[in-house]
Parts: C-alpha cells; sequence; structure tokens
C-alpha cells in the first residue's frame, strides 16, 4: 500500500510536470514508460496543478483516468493469470478503513486484506515508522533467524506470551505467512509424535495453497485442481456445520456434535487407527469455507478425544485468531487447550510474518536446522508486530470488536426480518468481527442440495457484492454456497461500521427487488 510522504514545497509543480510528460508519452504507440513513471503518475497527489486551477485539475484529471487505465492493463498483461482480483484497478492509498484506488475512488474497505489489515490500511503510521526507522538505524534489516537472534524477534515473543489462550504454549517459531505456518505445524507433528497421519476437516477447512496445507485444504477445488495427488497420509472428518450435513439450521449444535464424533470414531475405526494419526487440525472458526464458527462442545469433544490418543490438536487462527472475534484467539470460546497455534494475517498488520507457537518440552525434541527460513521472523516485520500488539493493548482493540460486533449482528438481523428479503437468507453467523451473510439459491451446490430455493434470485452473493463495490465499498464472497463475509478493521468507528451496513443493506434490497 503506498503511503504519502512529505514533499518539497515545489515537488506538487515538479510531480505534476511529470505526470504531464508521462501521460504525453502514452498517448504516443512508439513511446515507452516505466512502471515507476507510471505509478509516479497516478498518485492522488498530482491530481492538481501549483496553482490549482480548475483548468489544470480537470486536465490532470484527463491525465490521472489515461494513466489508471495504462497501469491495469500493464498489470493485465504482465501478472500470471492464476491471481484473481475483486477489481481491476491499483491501489495507491489507504487511510484508516478507507482506501483509494487509481481511478479515484475512495472506498469503504470490508475486506482488510482478507483479514491482514486489522488496524487498517495505514494503521498508526507514526508507530510503525518509528519502529522502522529504529531498525534500518540500530539493527540489521535481514537478522536472518538461523546466524542469531535479533531484538524484535525476541521483543515480539514477549508481547505474545501473555496473549496465549494457554500458558503451555511457550515455544514460537516466525515465518512469512499462514500456508508456510501450516506446513511446519504438520511438520512438527510429525515429528513429536513419530506419527504420519493428519485429520483434517473434509467440510470447508482453508489452510493454504502449498503442498501440504493444500492436502489439510477442503473449501473449494480450485486449490487443487489439476495438482493432485496430495500430500500421503491425510484424512477427512466432518465439521458440525448444518447445511453440509444436510440438517435444518434449527438443529442444536449438541447434535451436530454428536454426529460428528460419531463419524471421527468410525475414521479411526476405519481408515487411520489412533497410533498411527499425528494430529487433527482444525479453524476454530471455519474462514474461507464460509465463516462458521465451530460449537464449544465439538472442540472439546476433539480434545478429549486427543489427550485419549495421543494426538496433538493443531488449531489454525490464520484468520479468525488475534482479536478477530472479539478474544485475543477464537479458541478461547471454548476453553480448549491447542497443542499447537498457528498465527499470521493481522499479526503484522500487512507485513509479512507467521507463527508456530507450541510447548517447549516438544520443541526441544527438534534437531538445530530441522526449521529455518530465509526471511522466516524478518526483523522489520517483527518490529511491526511489536507495535501491533502494543495497539492491541493500549487502544482497547477488543473492546471496539465487541462493541462493532453488536451494532453489526443488530443490523443483519434487522435486515433478515424484511419480508422481501427474509426468504433469501438463510444464515447470520459469526463472531466479533467475522461475520457472514448465507443467502438462498435457486441451483445451491447442485440437484442434491437440500436447501434450494427456486423464488429467490440467482447468484445473490457475488450481485450484492458487486453492487455494494459500485456504492463505494469493498467486500468478499467466499464458500461453495451463496456467502458474503464481513472482515472490517477491528479499531473501526461507529460511524463507518454504519455507514458499511447501511451500504449493504440497500445492496441486498436492490438485489432483490431485481430478482
Amino acid at each position: 500500500m503506498l503511503s504519502p510522504t512529505r514533499l518539497h514545497p515545489s515537488a506538487p509543480t515538479r510531480l505534476f510536470s511529470r505526470a504531464n510528460n508521462a501521460c504525453n508519452r502514452a498517448a504516443n504507440p512508439a513511446a515507452r514508460m516505466t512502471v515507476k513513471e507510471y505509478s509516479t503518475a497516478l498518485s492522488p497527489r498530482n491530481s492538481v496543478s501549483a496553482d490549482g486551477t480548475k483548468r489544470h485539475a480537470s486536465r490532470a484529471g484527463l491525465h490521472h483516468q489515461r494513466m489508471a487505465s495504462s497501469l491495469v492493463q500493464f498489470g493485465q498483461k504482465h501478472v500470471t493469470k492464476g491471481l484473481g482480483r475483486v477489481v481491476e484497478a491499483v491501489f495507491v492509498k489507504g487511510e484508516g478503513s478507507y482506501v483509494t484506488l487509481e481511478d479515484g475512488r475512495r472506498m469503504l474497505d470490508f475486506t482488510c486484506g482478507i483479514g491482514v489489515t486489522n488496524f487498517g490500511t495505514s494503521f498508526d503510521q507514526a508507530r510503525v515508522g518509528e519502529c522502522r526507522r529504529r531498525r534500518a538505524v540500530h539493527d540489521p534489516h535481514h537478522g536472518q533467524c538461523s546466524i542469531a537472534f535479533h531484538g524484535p524477534y525476541l521483543q515480539l515473543i514477549e508481547k505474545l506470551l501473555p496473549l496465549m489462550p494457554d500458558p503451555s504454549l511457550d515455544s514460537f517459531f516466525f515465518w512469512n505467512s499462514g500456508t508456510e505456518a501450516i506446513e511446519a505445524s504438520i511438520r512438527m507433528a510429525r515429528l513429536f509424535t513419530g506419527r504420519q497421519n493428519i485429520i483434517a476437516c473434509k467440510v470447508r477447512g482453508y489452510h493454504g495453497r502449498t503442498f501440504g496445507a493444500m492436502a489439510v485444504t477442503r473449501s473449494k477445488t480450485i486449490y487443487s485442481e489439476g495438482v493432485q495427488p496430495y500430500m500421503p497420509g491425510v484424512f477427512t472428518a466432518p465439521f458440525p456445520y448444518w447445511h453440509q450435513l444436510g440438517v435444518p439450521l434449527s438443529t442444536p449444535s449438541s447434535e451436530l456434535t454428536v454426529q460428528c464424533l460419531a463419524q471421527l470414531d468410525l475414521i479411526f475405526s476405519q481408515q487411520t487407527a489412533p497410533c498411527d494419526t499425528a494430529a487433527i487440525i482444525i479453524e476454530p472458526v471455519i474462514g474461507e469455507g464460509g465463516y462458521v464458527p465451530a460449537p464449544p462442545e465439538y472442540l472439546q469433544g476433539l480434545r478429549a478425544i486427543c489427550d485419549k490418543h495421543g494426538i496433538l490438536l493443531i488449531i489454525d487462527e490464520v484468520q479468525c485468531g488475534y482479536g478477530r472475534t472479539g478474544k485475543n484467539f477464537a479458541i478461547e470460546y471454548a476453553g480448549v487447550r491447542p497443542d499447537i497455534l498457528v498465527i499470521a494475517k493481522g499479526l503484522a498488520n500487512g507485513f509479512p510474518l507467521s507463527g508456530v507457537v507450541s510447548r517447549k518440552e516438544w520443541t526441544d525434541k527438534l534437531k538445530p536446522g530441522s526449521m529455518g527460513g530465509t526471511y522466516a521472523g524478518n526483523a522489520v516485520a517483527c518490529a511491526a508486530a511489536v507495535a501491533v500488539a502494543d495497539v492491541l493493548e493500549e487502544e482497547k482493540i477488543l473492546e471496539n470488536v465487541n462493541a462493532r460486533s453488536k451494532e453489526l449482528f443488530s443490523a443483519l438481523g434487522t435486515l433478515r426480518e424484511n419480508p422481501a428479503v427474509a426468504p433469501c437468507i438463510l444464515d447470520v453467523r459469526g463472531k466479533g468481527l467475522m461475520v457472514a451473510v448465507e443467502f438462498a439459491s435457486p441451483k445451491g451446490t447442485g440437484v442434491h442440495d437440500a436447501f434450494t430455493n427456486p423464488t429467490v434470485p440467482a447468484g445473490l452473493a457475488s450481485r450484492v457484492a458487486r453492487r455494494c463495490i459500485e456504492k463505494g465499498m469493498l467486500i468478499l464472497t467466499t464458500s461453495v454456497y451463496e456467502v458474503v463475509r464481513f472482515i472490517p478493521p477491528l479499531n473501526i468507528s461507529q460511524a463507518d461500521l454504519a455507514k458499511g451496513t447501511k451500504i449493504f443493506v440497500e445492496a441486498v434490497e436492490e438485489v432483490v427487488r431485481e430478482g
């Protein structure tokens, strides 16, 4: 995300001239421009000339649009097609709960980089900037973790220890991304237990796109299509989610739990013996699979089974952790002790950092050199994460999450009571500011989907998300069902949350009317 910088008084004139020249060159097919020139010309601070006249502002606006289109075309030509995008645009600025696109649109951001920029896109720039400057002046940018300790790594551990959901979690390994941390957790589980098999949730769990993480992912086939076979030794167990189990929404969570734990017992009898099973891995709130919270009794049942058979319980809190659900970690709602905790995304508010936390008595069994990575626990990312931990505590973020959560659920509940909309909404669910609305569908996932409704409009989730974007808010769909997910900043203001829910309500009502 580009952030504002302080300019010399003459800079606006120079930058406007540079943008002007770049745009003129872009109009000439024979001219060639660098991406840096494109980006400079796109900066919002170049929208008017030094004298600020309307004539110059208008001309700059035309140039701005032309340059925006050119840069998007450059990206479409040279960025791999394997990356999907919500909008064909370029980010140029972030301010709190808002992002500015290169075409001038200022968008309320209810995506947070898919749960990463939890304090907004330019959170506490002074504090993070100071951390970065301190690292640049006093510490190496790249204090490689396999060479020696570095200060930010150790400071971050000091900050995280009191936040852990159980005091037994006292040994930390930092990596770069969630999928790498999942790979590390699987590796650790196999080494700690001397067993090979892993049980994952066959209902909607998402853990990453690398081969080990992909093998335990079951949210969508797009992540593994064409690249199987999976890593061997992975088995799947059901998750207590009413739609996937084909039972009514009103089914008590206790009944869903009994059904799923009974199936897990069968897996131990028919597919992988407990003595061959290293770990069970689960998200306490399913993320990419539709923002489905696991019932506390289900997580408690898994803990009891793991304790009985010496199996490790890996809790994946990459998306739902670090304040997102209104507690430091979502597993706290169930009062369950993880054996291995995986964290990432919001840990450093946009800097690439993930963590695998376990018990020292187990990690002491690892041979030095068996874990590592070139950029693992990078000093700058760790310094940013220290600042994030400070803000989480000092600015009472969890209090804000829980207050805004009540307002969000209230607004969605009111929408659900609207007689014109009610038949189109199957479920409103989530924890904290990790919330989803599941819409009905005339087709569902196929002819055997028990919850299809031929009277409702098709494609509600994607249509509502697109309408929200048209109205000035970024929001995401998720899962194989018709689900829209809310991931606003954890420090979002009451006014911005109200604005976002108003946009969503209007979008739903309009799309439903259109049919």
